[in-house]
């Protein structure tokens, strides 16, 4: 369904495992950011009403995710690290060329956004799956319905605001190049890494 090129090697889950806490302590970041770009999409972009209002309710789900992330950090006797860089993000980022139209640069916010909630998912999918701590399988499982309904959001703006054919070709092109970002990540306790 996500349409990933190249799965997440399982074994990423063991590496999670050793280090609860790093994990967490992306993951948040990662909801905040989550919410960061919303809110950028809608100071860039504020005469697309439909995707304003989409992003307003997105801001408040992914700071809400945010909290229940953090509040797993606190009970567990921990507080927020610092932020870390996303090497995933950063090497993503660099599939689209800079410029162009203003049409094509929100296609492109897009296109990049729905691929890191695809990401996501299948991230929350593993944990939820084979992680052996009970509450943290559970919590990545309700998660990850939320990641698979903003992978779609997003893929779907991008072809309601672009030329479909053209939007479809892009999607699987930075796919192709997503999987191989990924063959060199999977060995951190990150959430995309």
């Amino acid at each position: 369904m996500l349409g990933l090129k190249l799965p997440t090697d399982p074994r990423w889950v063991n590496i999670v495992e050793k280090n609860i806490e790093e994990i967490l302590t992306d993951h948040a970041y990662c909801e905040q950011k989550a919410a960061s770009t919303a809110i950028s999409l809608i100071v860039s972009f504020p005469e697309y009403t439909e995707l304003v209002q989409e992003m307003t309710a997105l801001v408040k789900e992914e700071i809400s995710h945010f909290k229940m992330v953090h509040d797993r950090i606190i009970a567990r006797g921990w507080v927020l690290g610092r932020e870390r860089k996303d090497l995933y993000v950063i090497e993503l980022m660099k599939f689209f060329p800079k410029g162009g139209s203003r049409q094509s640069h929100l296609v492109h916010r897009l296109l990049y956004a729905a691929l890191i909630e695809a990401r996501s998912c299948e991230r929350f999918r593993l944990l939820s799956e084979n992680i052996q701590d009970e509450e943290l399988a559970t919590f990545y499982r309700n998660l990850m319905a939320s990641e698979a309904n903003h992978y779609t959001m997003f893929l779907s703006f991008a072809r309601k605001y672009g030329n479909r054919e053209e939007v479809d070709k892009k999607w699987q092109d930075l796919l192709e190049y997503e999987a191989n970002i990924m063959k060199d990540l999977g060995k951190k306790e990150t959430m995309h890494g």
